[in-house]
Parts: C-alpha cells; structure tokens; sequence
C-alpha cells in the first residue's frame, strides 16, 4: 500500500485502541503521521517507535481536547510542525459513559460533547487554513446513533452530533475539493468496550452481529484509510457503518 506517500495526517487519541491502529495504517500507507496523545506520552513513543522501525514518518503532539481551548493549542503545534498542509484529519479522539438517564450528571454530559463534539468541530475549524484540493477529514460516529445499545444515551447523543456535522462539513468544504465522512464502528475490542471481556458481555456483542466475533481495531483502521485515500474520491458527507452486520 502506497496510495498516502507523501501525505501528512494527524490522529487524535492514537496512543492506543483504534487511534493507534488509525495511525499504523495510515503510516503504512505511506503517510506521515502525528500522533496525538492526551495524558498517554508513553503510549504515544510505543506507536511513533513503531511506525518508524517499519520505515515510516512519525511525530508525537500533545493537547487536552477536554480543555475548551485544547483543540486550538493542538492546531498550532501541529501548524508548527507541518507548515501550510495537513492532508488527512482523523478525529479518532473520544469519552464514553454508561449510565441510565437517572444516574448521568451534567458534568458527564459535558464533557462528552466537549471531547466527542466541541474537540472535532474546533480542530477542523483550526485546521482548515492547512488544508486544500484532495484533503480528508475522518470523523468517529457510533453504532448508538442509529440503534439503541446500553445505557449510553448522552453517548449516543455526542455520536449523533457526530454525524450531523458530517453532513455540514462536507457541504461547507465540498466547494474547496475538502472531502469530510465519519466512521461508525459497532462493539470493538478496545478498553471502551471493557465490557466484552466477560462472557455475558461477548455474548451479548455476538448476539447484535451477522459476524460472529469481535471486531479488532484494525478492522477500522483500514476503512477510515480508505475513506483519507484517492479511492475514496467521490465520497464525502456519509457515515460508513462498520459494525459486522450489527442490528440488521
């Protein structure tokens, strides 16, 4: 796979789960990737040291998307290091919480739609002076938008905000040749999904899928670099379910 050389990307939360993966993908097809990390630096080397072992371009950046002025410092020191163009956004970088609606505070709900919403719309607005003709922005959606699962309604919610400003997006920026889509995973293994590593939960997962297995993060990661690819050229404003059949 070659089709990103010579393309710059960045992934938020791609120190573990299906950022890290995000990130590995992209690099293998070529891209240099920035690596963005929260609180998890170690984690954030461990990836870096892995892309460039394989021959790949790799650099760490930090910021606290929980911040209501993280995405702007995350901007400028990706501004700093890329210059006048970012080809491929990927706003992996999410919180989740389980809780009946009796239990869900407003500071729960706050800072869900601070990471899951205000986080994306900010970076991509910050962003947008690196980006030309041919760039990809890739948003993170969610099985929950479109299907109730779990006790995950403010979730949900952030996710649904998700896809609507997919479509905004993609009818903003369209006229700049700017193409904008989301992702929408069902149950993956990741430390989210903690819930699968008991047998009625994996059960459960199981039970919502035509696939019958649990996705792994790479089987994400190879969708979202599809989406940042030239093969992806004629697609902008939609979501991807990718949730092995769930819920059909």
């Amino acid at each position: 796979m070659s089709q990103l050389t010579g393309k710059t990307a960045l992934v938020t939360g791609a120190s573990r789960g299906i950022g890290r993966a995000i990130a590995l993908s992209l690099a293998r097809a070529g891209a240099q990737v920035l690596v963005h990390y929260g609180n998890a630096e170690e984690a954030a080397d461990a990836v870096v040291a892995e892309i460039r072992a394989a021959g790949g371009k790799a650099q760490k950046v930090a910021a606290n998307l929980r911040d209501a002025d993280g995405p702007h410092q995350l901007a400028k020191r990706v501004r700093a290091i890329v210059g006048d163009r970012l080809d491929i956004l990927v706003a992996n970088a999410g919180v989740s919480k389980s809780a009946p609606i009796e239990a869900t505070s407003v500071e729960d709900f706050n800072q869900l739609f601070a990471v899951n919403v205000r986080a994306p719309y900010f970076l991509v607005q910050q962003l947008l002076p690196t980006m030309c003709k041919g760039s990809s922005i890739v948003l993170l959606s969610s099985l929950a938008v479109r299907t109730a699962v779990g006790a995950i309604s403010a979730y949900a919610a952030s996710k649904g905000a998700v896809d609507t400003l997919v479509k905004h997006f993609a009818a903003a920026l369209g006229p700049r040749g700017i193409r904008v889509n989301a992702v929408a995973p069902g149950v993956v293994a990741t430390d989210m999904s903690s819930f699968t590593k008991t047998e009625a939960g994996r059960e459960t997962a199981l039970g919502m899928q035509a696939f019958k297995r649990i996705a792994q993060p790479d089987d994400i990661a190879e969708a979202v670099a599809f989406l940042a690819s030239d093969a992806a050229r004629w697609v902008t404003g939609d979501t991807l379910r990718i949730d092995g059949g769930s819920r059909l």
